[in-house]
């Protein structure tokens, strides 16, 4: 090869080269520019998403996209999902993303306290899942899946269990995804020494969560909550009715701070009025102060307890009589 074609030789090479650094590290704009929702469907590959990703005006040339993808590896590990893409990002920046699966999140906060129900509405109200099809989840039978559900009676949904807290969901997750996610969470927060204890004390996981669902509804401090817990553990040692307002509430559908007398006649099998032991299942997903006050109780000589006038005091009574006095005291 002449000194000539050398020279134009290098000079192609280092001319290509340029582009190919212009069109991999510099983005397309360097002006600020509205950020563009791009999904990358499973199955697709990338060069269908480069094609996509220029047409769409985020990147310069699919052809430089696809070389730096095939030559880094990254081609194989770009990951299903809806992103949020600038023009102001460069490809290596946008491949990134794809590689690391930083997709758009839903923020998803679940409250303590909140029924299957209460958290569907709250679900389809942001848009999130239709509320029908998430209960269709909360219904499925996911006892085998997950083996602290063991101990849950397969008639029953995942009313207890769908632990609350904030999640970030990515986008396109399904309400039987997200529910997975919300179980996986209860897993890591049973741990094994809380797992073993409840063992220890020859109760079930179903009786813990079930307890601390009606706990949940019915006291705010972890206190109150360990004392009411005492309270109502030791009633079901004793056979005594719970008589909990918050499982009759349950059922009605209802909210009152104190259940109507015609209420607790009312056949069911959440009814702790009429019915001892405890109800048929949750009636709330409780926190982990709820749960944990379920597994280590405050032993007390408390019989009765009293929520006065919704401002998250709590009256404890040894007797009916005091009980009673409390009552009308403060229920006027």
């Amino acid at each position: 090869m002449n000194k000539k074609l050398k020279i134009i030789f290098i000079t192609i090479i280092v001319a290509f080269l340029c582009v190919y650094f212009w069109d991999i590290y510099i983005p397309k704009s360097l002006l600020p520019t509205s950020v563009i929702m791009y999904e990358a469907k499973r199955g697709m590959g990338d060069e269908e998403i480069s094609l996509e990703l220029e047409k769409m005006g985020i990147i310069k040339n699919s052809i430089f996209f696809r070389i730096y993808a095939y030559a880094t590896g990254k081609d194989k590990k770009i990951q299903a999902g809806t992103y949020n893409l600038s023009p102001k990002m460069s490809v290596v920046q946008i491949l990134e993303k794809f590689v690391l699966g930083d997709v758009v999140k839903n923020k998803i906060t679940i409250i303590e306290g909140f029924r299957a129900k209460d958290i569907a509405n709250y679900l389809e109200s942001k848009n999130f899942y239709k509320k029908e099809e998430f209960l269709e989840s909360v219904d499925k039978g996911w006892n085998e899946e997950f083996t602290f559900l063991e101990s849950k009676p397969k008639g029953l949904n995942l009313e207890g269990y769908i632990f609350p807290d904030t999640y970030n969901v990515a986008l396109g997750t399904t309400s039987e995804d997200f529910l997975r996610i919300t179980l996986k969470n209860f897993n890591k927060k049973l741990t094994t020494d809380l797992r073993n204890e409840i063992e220890k004390q020859k109760k079930s996981i179903f009786q813990i969560i079930t307890m601390a669902s009606i706990i949940e509804k019915e006291v705010k401090t972890l206190e109150d909550k360990k004392n009411v817990a005492g309270i109502l553990w030791k009633r079901l040692e004793v056979g005594m009715p719970l008589q909990v307002d918050a499982t009759v509430n349950y059922f009605t559908g209802k909210s009152d701070s104190r259940v109507k007398i015609v209420d607790t006649k009312i056949d069911s099998p959440y009814n702790t009025y009429k019915y001892t032991g405890l109800p048929l299942g949750p009636i709330s997903n409780p926190g982990m102060d709820s749960i944990l006050a379920s597994i280590y109780p405050t032993k007390n000589d408390y019989w009765y307890y009293l929520s006065a006038n919704g401002n998250g005091q709590t009256i404890f009574s040894k007797t009916l009589e005091e009980h009673n006095i409390a009552v009308s005291k403060y229920l006027k």
